[in-house]
């Protein structure tokens, strides 16, 4: 949480006039390998049946109308594989332990002082444990952890306060989990007053929370009304309720439409669902009968995530049997029905896998050049900084990334001895921030102006960056995107599909053969 006429939404790209070409198979441009003997044979067809193939009789001219299936289909083998999702720049891996709590409050102290940021904490509770989630979360019903983490989140607070400048104005709050809701009412209210006493909500902030609406209630949605949140994001994943046990998630539609309209009754009119494709026993048919469920709601954003495999960092994972897990074949069939499906429905693609009716502030923000991405997904303010609390949490300044412990009692151990929690962190190059920059253009708007990237950070951008364009070419022979003599870039629809490769060619800290064999980033699509 910009649209110019070849990079607006998914829903006009000109994919017609792009003419496919073939090109020497690699994993992503720089690299040597081809696809492994197991993807060439998962992907060898794709099954993908005449209804996403063919147009449905509407007068859209949407990119995925035009699109060449059978285009994609013979590429896709080629880009099966791990990549990172550039929620930042440079990617977590890379950033060092060496990052001391003296650099944190250096970055903090580095702030202007008239500076608008955003605040996020980290509430890292659940009463049960999701299958399918890699979040770092507590899974506990202990009544008094909430209590001990409300004391030490103040205190945190508290410690970057003393470094800042001067007290800040803060132009989005958002929560995230864990569950939030797993705090009682009191709680809430508690957690709310301790970050708008320290900090000065501007009017008309956007106040966000998700929830789960397996355990959030009319008192807490009464709560948070009261104090000025919003927007509500509702975890949703999948309506079958056969991929619903096996995620061990059971949550009936008629509980999300009841919160939906709970939160919509009390004042909290911006409403957003979580989806996820690649669960276990999803088909295009069952992942189908999801969104004819989440459709009727009319949600104002829906986020369309690609399900995670991470055995490493969530090793529940592993109860899901592999024949249990749609093929990459499937993942991208049911991924790409969901994007012909909500572009049906009058939604908006933001990204790589958001959308939003076109009123919602991201369309807009989409307009008017001020999306932006970061750990909190797509947002609709360019250029302001993140200060985040909680274990795990990680802050964005125009010099840096710090993140604190994300174990618990390490993390109340720090904070109660007086201490920021920084366990790692990176300073950030001229070259970083250009990257930075050039990889959110790429994510959030599907192009690139090459003059755009001079008159900001100085230069010739096609000798900094001709690494870059070398790797771009062979994405150009495959379709995904259209280079000019100058270096300006578009991203096509079939670039679209694959957008975080795209991005790839501009990572300087990326060696894609460890990244392949690694145990480092998720699947790409």
């Amino acid at each position: 949480m910009k649209s110019i006429p070849p990079c607006g939404p998914w829903t006009n790209w000109p994919i017609g006039s792009i003419a496919m070409k073939t090109g020497k198979r690699r994993f992503w441009p720089g690299s040597r390998r081809g696809p492994s003997r197991a993807s060439e044979e998962a992907c060898s067809t794709m099954g993908i049946d005449e209804g996403v193939r063919r147009p449905r009789g509407t007068n859209r001219d949407g990119w995925e109308s035009e699109l060449d299936f059978a285009e994609l289909e013979r590429i896709f083998p080629r880009y099966v594989g791990p990549g990172p999702r550039y929620t930042s720049y440079p990617t977590v891996p890379v950033w060092t332990g060496a990052f001391e709590p003296d650099d944190h409050a250096r970055a903090l102290r580095a702030l202007p002082s008239d500076a608008e940021i955003s605040l996020y904490a980290h509430v890292p509770f659940c009463a049960s444990l999701c299958h399918f989630c890699a979040c770092n979360r507590v899974i506990t019903r202990d009544p008094d952890l909430p209590e001990r983490y409300l004391q030490t989140i103040e205190a945190e607070l508290d410690l970057a306060r003393a470094e800042l400048p001067g007290r800040l104005r803060c132009g989005q709050l958002h929560w995230g989990g864990g569950t939030p809701t797993h705090l009682h009412p009191r709680q809430i209210e508690r957690l709310f007053r301790a970050m708008s006493d320290r900090f000065d909500l501007v009017p008309g902030a956007e106040i966000s929370i998700e929830v789960d609406p397996r355990v959030t209630t009319a008192e807490q949605v009464d709560v948070l009304a009261d104090c000025g949140f919003n927007r509500i994001s509702l975890g949703v994943q999948d309506t079958n309720e056969e991929t619903q046990r096996a995620i061990h998630r059971i949550q009936p539609f008629s509980m999300t439409r009841g919160l939906t309209e709970r939160a919509r009754a009390r004042g909290i009119e911006r409403v957003n669902y979580d989806l996820i494709y690649g669960l276990p026993h999803q088909t295009v048919e069952s992942f189908a009968g999801t969104l004819d469920e989440v459709l009727s709601a009319r949600p104002d954003r829906i986020a369309l995530y690609g399900y995670a495999h991470v055995t490493w960092v969530a090793k529940q994972q592993r109860g899901f049997e592999r024949g249990d897990l749609p093929d990459p074949a499937r993942r991208i069939e049911i991924f790409l029905s969901a994007i012909r499906r909500l572009a049906d429905a009058g939604y908006r693609a933001i990204g790589m896998d958001h959308f939003a009716l076109p009123e919602d502030e991201l369309a807009r923000a989409l307009d008017s050049g001020t999306l932006r991405r970061n750990f909190m997904g797509y947002t609709t303010r360019e250029g302001v900084d993140v200060l985040a609390f909680g274990p795990s949490a990680i802050s964005e300044t125009r010099d840096a990334y710090v993140q604190v412990e994300k174990d618990l009692p390490r993390w109340f151990a720090e904070v109660e001895a007086g201490r920021l929690a920084t366990t790692r962190g990176i300073w950030l190059t001229p070259d970083d921030r250009a990257r930075r920059w050039i990889i959110g253009r790429i994510m959030c708007e599907a192009r690139l102006s090459a003059a755009e990237v001079e008159g900001r950070f100085g230069g010739c951008f096609r000798d900094d960056f001709a690494a870059a364009l070398d790797r771009l070419r062979a994405l150009e022979k495959d379709g995904l995107v259209e280079l000019s003599e100058n270096g300006d870039l578009v991203v096509t629809g079939v670039g679209r599909v694959l957008l975080r490769h795209v991005a790839m060619a501009f990572d300087a800290h990326l060696d894609p053969e460890a990244a392949q064999s690694a145990r480092t980033f998720s699947q790409t699509v």
